[in-house]
C-alpha cells in the first residue's frame, strides 16, 4: 500500500468546479459530497423557467430522463432498469416490500456493519410477515463475510442485503462473489451503493446484482432528496411494488392524469417503482455533477481515490495510528478509518481531540462510532493528504 499517486490529466480542472476545495481540505464525502458551482446555475435556470414559463419539458421531464439515462450509463445498465427515488431509504424499502414474503422466509445481512436503514426495513418484514432476520458477524477486517453468508442461507432465504462499501468500516464488499452466490440460489441481492457509486467502478453487465440504490448527495455530488434505484430487468419483472402510483403504470403515451382501467400493466423494468412527482430542481443540479464524473470516467476516479487512500494509510501507519480499514487488499477502498473496534471512553476522547485539531485547521472529516473517517473523491489531491498527515504529526500517537 505504498503506491505514490500519479497526476491524472483528466482531473486537472475538476477542483475549479468545486470552490469548496479552496476553503477546506474536504475528506468528508462519505457524509456528503461537495456540490459543483455549476449546479447553482442549473437550478436557477430551472427556477427561472418555472417563474416565467410555468415549467417546460426541457427543465422537467426531459431533464429527468436525461439524468436517468446518464446514471444508467455510469453503472452499465439500461435506462428502464433505473427508477427515481428520494434517497437510499426509499430505494431499500421499495425492494424489500416488493417481495411476497411468507412466514418462515428469511433474509441475511451483517448488522454490525450495515446501515440502520437496511436493518429496520427487514425488521419491518419480521414484524409484519414473520420473516426471520438472520445476522452474521463481519470478517476479521470488518468486511461483509461472503463465506459465512454462504453457510447461513438456506432454501428459505429470499434476500441478502450488503453495501458496496460499509459506512462504518470502509471495507469494500466482494460483490462479484456475493452476486454469484445469490444468483445460483435465486436469492435477491439488494445493495446499498451510497458509499461508492461515483467513486468506484461498478458495471452491472459484469456483476449480476439484482438491485442497488444510491442517493445523490455523496459521491454523485448532488442534492439531498434525489436518488436512484437500479433493478435488473428480469428481476424487476417478477416484482410487484409495495407502493404503486401512476408513473409505475404503462398507459403508453397517455397523460399522467389518465386513469386507465381496473386492470393494468406495470411499467417495464425498474420504472414500475417510480412514484412521482419528481424532484426536478434536484435533477437539474445533479446533471452537472454527472457530466463532470462522466468527463473524467469512474475507472480513472477509482484509480485516483485508491492511490490517495493508500498513501494516506501508509502515512497513518508510520504515525502508529490504529488504522481499521484496508487490512485485506480486496476489501481496500477509498474510505480510511482510524480507531478501534470497541473504543473506550479514553479512546473516544483522544479521537475527538484529533478531530477537533483537524477541524480547527480547516479539514473536513467525519467521526462515527468513536472512529475518524476520511473519504477521498476526485477533487482531492496528494498535497492534501500530505497536509493532513503533517497536521497529525503534531498530535501524540494513540
Amino acid at each position: 500500500m505504498n503506491d505514490t499517486p500519479q497526476p491524472l490529466t483528466a482531473l486537472a480542472g475538476i477542483r475549479r468546479e468545486f470552490p469548496g476545495t479552496d476553503k477546506w481540505v474536504y475528506f468528508e464525502t462519505s457524509a456528503r459530497g461537495l456540490v459543483p458551482a455549476g449546479a447553482r446555475d442549473a437550478v436557477m435556470r430551472y427556477l427561472d423557467d418555472r417563474i416565467l414559463e410555468g415549467g417546460a419539458p426541457a427543465t422537467m421531464l426531459d431533464r429527468l430522463e436525461s439524468v436517468r439515462a446518464k446514471f444508467a450509463q455510469m453503472i452499465g445498465a439500461a435506462a428502464d432498469e433505473v427508477a427515481i427515488v428520494k434517497n437510499v431509504s426509499e430505494g431499500i424499502n421499495a425492494i424489500v416490500t416488493s417481495l411476497k414474503w411468507q412466514r418462515g422466509d428469511n433474509a441475511v445481512l451483517c448488522a454490525d456493519i450495515e446501515h440502520p436503514n437496511s436493518i429496520y426495513a427487514l425488521y419491518n418484514m419480521r414484524d409484519r410477515h414473520g420473516v426471520d432476520v438472520r445476522t452474521v458477524p463481519p470478517t476479521a477486517d470488518f468486511a461483509t463475510p461472503i463465506e459465512t453468508i454462504a453457510k447461513t442461507i438456506d432454501a428459505n432465504t429470499r434476500m441478502v442485503i450488503a453495501s458496496t462499501v460499509t459506512y462504518t468500516t470502509g471495507a469494500r464488499t466482494d460483490l462479484d462473489a456475493l452476486a454469484r452466490l445469490c444468483r445460483e440460489r435465486d436469492i435477491v441481492l439488494l445493495v446499498d451503493g451510497a458509499q461508492s457509486v461515483g467513486a468506484l467502478e461498478l458495471d452491472m453487465r459484469k456483476t449480476p446484482i439484482d438491485a442497488m440504490t444510491v442517493g445523490a448527495s455523496k459521491y454523485l455530488c448532488g442534492p439531498y432528496g434525489f436518488g436512484f434505484l437500479y433493478v435488473r430487468r428480469e428481476r424487476a419483472e417478477r416484482m410487484q411494488p409495495g407502493s404503486l402510483a401512476r408513473y409505475g403504470i404503462d398507459l403508453g403515451d397517455a397523460h399522467e392524469g389518465e386513469k386507465g382501467g381496473a386492470q393494468y400493466r406495470l411499467m417495464r423494468g425498474a420504472r414500475r417503482f417510480d412514484l412521482g412527482s419528481y424532484n426536478y430542481a434536484g435533477a437539474n443540479a445533479l446533471e452537472v455533477s454527472l457530466d463532470l464524473i462522466a468527463g473524467v470516467g469512474v475507472p480513472t476516479i477509482e484509480q485516483h481515490v485508491l492511490s490517495l487512500a493508500r498513501a494516506f494509510t501508509a502515512g497513518l501507519l508510520e504515525l502508529k495510528l490504529p488504522v481499521m480499514s484496508g487490512k485485506v487488499d480486496r476489501h481496500f477502498s477509498h474510505i480510511v478509518l482510524v480507531g478501534k473496534p470497541a473504543p473506550g471512553a479514553a479512546d473516544e476522547a483522544q479521537f475527538q481531540a484529533i478531530y477537533d485539531h483537524l477541524a480547527a485547521n480547516r479539514v473536513k472529516l467525519s467521526i462515527r462510532h468513536g472512529r475518524l473517517r476520511f473519504a477521498f473523491h476526485f477533487y482531492n489531491t496528494l498535497e492534501e493528504v500530505e497536509k493532513v498527515l503533517s497536521l497529525l504529526r503534531g498530535k501524540q500517537p494513540i
